[in-house]
């Protein structure tokens, strides 16, 4: 202890205290103690002073030696506009390999349990104040994230086999059945492999497009959902290194051809969501997809869900403010009503394929995805749709979060490669 206690209270070096969790394999690092104060009046500044102020602590604890590059964090804000009103208990800037998430579902998860099992008051001065509904032993939270309002339902007693739940931000379809050319210079081995014999589009002289279907969706941050069969993948593929090599680049092909054209898609919807958020965070992969029926005569929906975001980070979880976009997104297409659910895995919670008579993985390794009786309409604004209504829907999310320990990491003086780094990048 005596090595410990020198390098974590020595005069030479920052000390940097977390929390570290998981919730269905994604890692939640939760920063403690050692984050100077952020400057700013908003939470939305506050997350920009983060960027351009103090970076560098992100890419401590994100990157290499101390991370890796999918690594994922939470930075507690104790004050932001909603808590100064009173509408929100405590803020939370979400971190990443490239920077600063809007939303994240596996992450507020793992907060959520934190924040309740927590009695430490300077890191959570309003822990007290928290209220408690006896009926199901669960505590509310009203976590202030960039995206807005997320309330999270947390058991009282620090439980790893009770769910954690939250309402977030209302969710929308964007777009749905969008085409998205794939030009042979972006294209991949499997779509080339799928789209052989079909009648390939041509843009004039030897140059050849293959056309991808997909969904863009919002639950505190954009997404692109699309089915692994679009993207020339076999369903219920086992996911080996090789495949999810091959997975990520067409995911990044196909993020790449449609960032430029987000401006024109968001244009109806840029009145509803900050600045700051009117981006395409991640792309969502989609397989498995089967329903079996509850003994109730319920039908459950359920897949598999593989999501690539920021600068293609994978998530070992099935993504939760994803699981909130499609659940919106099931909701306009008809498939869902309200009080219908739907079960989301991950390529962490069921590698090996799967029993069609049961969901992926075990109950633990699933966020399940629920569409509630609220409901918000939405008056759209500039381009094509302008002064339609569209629906929005909140959706509840649940998952299990567990702890994995906690750390002090240091920075000495002169440790130049310590500052963070990611190979090849």
């Amino acid at each position: 202890m005596d090595v410990f206690h020198r390098i974590t209270q020595g005069a030479s070096t920052h000390t940097l205290r977390t929390v570290e969790m998981h919730t269905v394999g994604e890692p939640t690092r939760i920063v403690i103690d050692g984050c100077p104060k952020l400057e700013g009046r908003t939470l939305l500044e506050k997350r920009e002073c983060a960027r351009a102020r103090y970076d560098h602590i992100r890419k401590q604890l994100m990157n290499e030696p101390r991370g890796h590059y999918d690594m994922y964090g939470a930075i507690l804000v104790l004050d932001t506009e909603l808590t100064e009103r009173g509408e929100a208990d405590i803020g939370v800037l979400f971190c990443h390999n490239d920077g600063y998430s809007t939303m994240c579902g596996h992450a507020t998860i793992a907060l959520g349990r934190f924040l309740v099992d927590t009695e430490d008051r300077i890191l959570f001065p309003n822990r007290a104040k928290l209220p408690y509904n006896s009926k199901d032993g669960t505590i509310l939270i009203r976590l202030h994230a960039p995206c807005g309002l997320v309330r999270v339902t947390v058991p009282m007693m620090s439980d790893p086999t009770r769910m954690v739940s939250f309402l977030s931000v209302p969710s929308f379809a964007v777009k749905k059945n969008l085409r998205v050319e794939i030009p042979l210079q972006n294209a991949w081995p499997e779509i080339v492999r799928l789209r052989s014999g079909e009648d390939v589009k041509s843009t004039g002289g030897s140059t050849e497009t293959y056309t991808v279907e997909l969904d863009l969706a919002f639950g505190g941050a954009f997404y692109a959902i699309v089915e692994a069969q679009q993207l020339g993948f076999k369903d219920r593929t086992h996911f080996d290194r090789d495949s999810i090599k091959a997975l990520e680049f067409a995911s990044q092909q196909v993020k790449r051809l449609l960032e430029p054209r987000m401006h024109e898609l968001l244009k109806p919807f840029k009145h509803l969501v900050e600045k700051d958020l009117q981006f395409l965070y991640g792309v969502t992969v989609v397989d498995g997809y089967h329903t079996r029926t509850e003994e109730n005569g319920q039908t459950v929906h359920a897949d598999r869900n593989l999501c690539f975001f920021a600068d293609s980070q994978l998530d070992r979880s099935p993504t939760g403010s994803c699981v909130s976009a499609r659940t919106a997104l099931a909701a306009s297409k008809g498939i869902l009503r309200a009080g219908d659910t739907w079960e989301y895995d991950s390529i962490v919670s069921q590698p090996r394929g799967y029993d069609e008579s049961a969901a992926f993985g075990a109950k633990t390794e699933r966020f399940i995805g629920t569409l509630t009786t609220f409901q918000v309409p939405m008056a759209l604004g500039e381009g094509n749709e302008s002064g339609k209504f569209e629906k929005s829907y909140v959706v509840q999310v649940e998952g299990f979060a567990w702890y994995t320990g906690a750390s002090a990491f240091v920075l000495e003086e002169g440790d130049t490669i310590g500052k963070g780094f990611l190979v090849g990048k």
